[in-house]
């Protein structure tokens, strides 16, 4: 017999049917914006559905018509303003521990995207195993053209998903680029009509829930050592990249043009 049991709290849900866990953004009123409590409660519920045994497949989505716009600017901005050098880098380790939780499921990971997924968001679902997206999805990495690094470690994994040029280009533009698009680089697993997404994303789940889980998840702690080795050494350094970013003229005249909507005039 199948359970479902629902859990909410605030603006992630979990629920688990039978032998698949779903983790669920629930801010489309913002879009799914990524504040910190949001964050913090997407991380634990990662850690918490990893160590269901029960569990054999997992589903990260979002209700709305975006999956994620990323990070809270207003938040980020004054976050950075306040406090101490020491407080602002543990601040900013958050996302990374945030993404390392949701690598580091032991289940196989599908993540259903709708609309836009960009700057946090997509990283959430380049962190995944794998990811279905909507015939309209477009993702993207903003942080540039708001005088910011891409951190949260997120680097390497875009660099393994895509290659070298292309990650260049999906950090470097700034820009969105379209499910198709994405499908023929190999970011993008599995496309679908928006309606299809749940279901599809389902499929997926099934598929992996119904092979051996000892095997299954093994091979996925594999595969993920193997190619994110070299970045475990080296990546530690983002956050440090940040606080300089942010503490610079551009990335105040960005945010403040972001808020004001109206185009920004950086310096360097």
């Amino acid at each position: 017999n199948k359970k479902r049991k629902p859990m909410t709290d605030h603006t992630v849900k979990v629920s688990i049917d039978d032998d698949i866990a779903s983790i669920i953004l629930d801010r489309a009123e913002v879009r799914n914006a990524l504040n910190r409590d949001t964050m913090v409660q997407l991380r634990d519920a990662a850690l918490a559905v990893s160590d269901k045994d029960q569990v054999r497949a997992v589903i990260i989505r979002a209700e709305g018509t975006d999956f994620s716009v990323g990070a809270d600017l207003k938040e980020v901005s004054v976050m950075e303003s306040g406090g101490s050098l020491l407080r602002a880098r543990r601040d900013a380790e958050l996302g990374q521990k945030l993404l390392t939780a949701i690598r580091e499921i032991h289940q196989p990971t599908i993540c259903a995207v709708q609309g836009i997924a960009t700057g946090g968001g997509a990283c959430i679902a380049a962190a995944c195993d794998f990811r279905i997206a909507t015939t309209d999805a477009r993702l993207g990495l903003g942080e540039v053209k708001v005088g910011m690094n891409l951190m949260w470690n997120a680097v390497p994994l875009f660099v393994e998903l895509v290659g070298l040029s292309r990650a260049k280009q999906l950090i470097m533009s700034g820009d969105l680029y379209g499910a198709d698009r994405l499908e023929s680089w190999g970011l993008i697993d599995d496309i679908c009509a928006g309606d299809d997404l749940q279901a599809v994303a389902q499929g997926w789940a099934r598929h992996y829930a119904d092979l051996p889980p000892v095997a299954v998840q093994m091979i996925k702690r594999s595969v993920n050592q193997y190619a994110l080795a070299l970045s475990e050494s080296i990546m530690h350094m983002d956050q440090d990249q940040w606080i300089l970013a942010a503490r610079s003229e551009d990335f105040k005249e960005c945010i403040s043009a972001f808020v004001e909507k109206r185009s920004a005039k950086t310096t360097g």
